[in-house]
């Protein structure tokens, strides 16, 4: 009988659940799971063998390495900036960590202590970083092996609705906070475009989003996601002079996201009339204040003081934000859910009429193209794809595909197949192929086509 193996997942969300049923069905895993509040790890635990539930406090760093100690992995789903707070128990009780999220400077702060230590800390392993570094590495090894250069390099990634349900205004669901995803419109994007890094500010960004063809079936455009200028030399394609790793959506997303911005409603200053004490406040008070007119006004001029602020052209598309926001209910006499500020007033109104409803299913889109130029000068396009849909009432495709890669992780290290020590990403074969063998062993297939 295999010796028992004792597992602490970090987090109870919805990323945790798929992770955890990968990890269970090796009957050694015993897996504690910890949250913050403690009904949560129940909820979780409820649907796993041989798993308990513990409440945790992060700021109790204490309790956090007794737990740490008393377990061979820990895995930390809990937001990013918690990470290091793990990575730093993990260093001092030496036991290896796993997390899907991106390595940033506090984690990497732990790298050679981590090495001292002598574990392992695998970061980047769900699906966008995760899955895309794995094909990403593949088809760039493989160029260069046989003599080739990868020139340019464009990957998009989305989260969306199936198309029978992107069936609202911004083409586009909610699994949990949207707070999040419209934050990420602040966001700069970084990239290198013909030898020259081009910066396109979070104002501009919405603008500079472009048609995407993956399959005729879909219409979809892409922008610019964050900083892609270092992945020329993180993925070791110097000859590459073009490098872009951005977001997919459906059409009409960018347009309308366009005009909330443009109306203000990314501000998250607290606002006295928006707090839960004030005095009731309608959506049609809301718009009116923050396009500066009188509340009196018709509903013609309110809709014209609108679509006045915003920065697109064409009076269909002006037409179309409209239509979509009156059925958000934002010109309406409906009550707002006061949470502070504009951008959190509008989360609530968006969460209530955006979410996954029942039978509803999610959809992850993933796409690579390389432009190579063989060894004999012959110029060819390679693509890598991953499409995959929830399923309805069951396993959505977005936590799947960012929760199995990470159980995948830990059972490797588990087993003694993944060893590097360090902070690390999945950035070389002797990492990434057996991640990829176990991948599709799960169903989760990346499609490569040569054109």
């Amino acid at each position: 009988m295999a010796t028992e193996r004792k597992i602490l997942l970090l987090g109870a969300g919805f990323v945790a659940g798929p992770c955890a049923e990968y990890l269970v069905r090796r009957p050694e895993n015993h897996l504690t799971i910890a949250s913050r509040r403690l009904e949560n790890a129940q909820a979780l635990c409820a649907r796993f063998p041989r798993s308990k539930p513990v409440a945790l406090n992060m700021d109790d760093e204490a309790g956090l390495d007794a737990l740490v100690a008393d377990h061979d992995i820990v895995i930390s789903l809990i937001p990013y900036t918690q990470h290091a707070k793990v990575i730093k128990s993990g260093v001092k009780n030496k036991k290896n960590v796993v997390t899907t999220s991106y390595i940033s400077p506090a984690m990497m702060e732990y790298d050679a202590a981590a090495k001292e230590a002598g574990i392992t800390v695998m970061n980047e392993i769900g699906l966008d970083p995760g899955i895309d570094h794995l094909y990403a590495i593949k088809t760039i090894r493989e160029v260069h092996e046989e003599g080739g250069k990868v020139l340019s390099f464009l990957s998009y990634c989305g989260g969306l609705p199936a198309p029978e349900c992107s069936n609202n205004p911004l083409g586009y669901k909610f699994s949990w906070s949207s707070r999040g995803v419209l934050l990420a419109l602040r966001n700069t994007a970084r990239f290198l475009e013909n030898g020259k890094v081009v910066e396109v500010s979070s104002k501009d960004l919405m603008n500079s989003a472009k048609r995407i063809r993956v399959y005729p079936a879909f219409a979809l455009v892409g922008y610019g996601n964050r900083d892609s200028s270092g992945y020329r030399e993180r993925y070791e394609m110097p000859e590459a002079h073009t490098v872009l790793r951005g977001s997919l959506r459906y059409e009409g997303f960018c347009e309308f996201a366009k005009s909330i911005v443009d109306l203000g409603f990314l501000d998250d200053t607290e606002r006295d009339f928006l707090t839960a004490s004030a005095p009731d406040t309608t959506w049609r008070q809301v718009m009116a204040k923050l396009v500066g007119v009188e509340d009196s006004v018709s509903n013609a001029d309110l809709e014209k003081a609108v679509s006045d602020k915003f920065t697109i052209q064409e009076e269909s598309e002006k037409k179309r934000v409209i239509d979509g926001m009156k059925w958000l209910g934002l010109f309406s006499d409906k009550q707002i859910a006061k949470r502070g500020t504009y951008l959190d007033v509008l989360c609530a109104a968006l969460e209530d009429k955006m979410m996954y409803g029942p039978g509803e299913r999610d959809m992850i889109l993933l796409q690579h193209r390389f432009e190579v130029e063989l060894k004999d000068g012959t110029r060819q396009t390679r693509t890598s794809t991953l499409l995959e849909y929830g399923e309805p009432n069951g396993v959505m495709a977005m936590p799947r595909t960012v929760g199995v890669p990470c159980g995948i992780a830990v059972q490797l290290i588990l087993d003694g197949k993944l060893t590097r020590k360090g902070v690390i990403a999945p950035m070389d074969p002797e990492i990434n192929n057996p991640i990829m063998e176990l991948l599709e062993k799960e169903n989760i297939h990346v499609i490569e086509e040569t054109f």
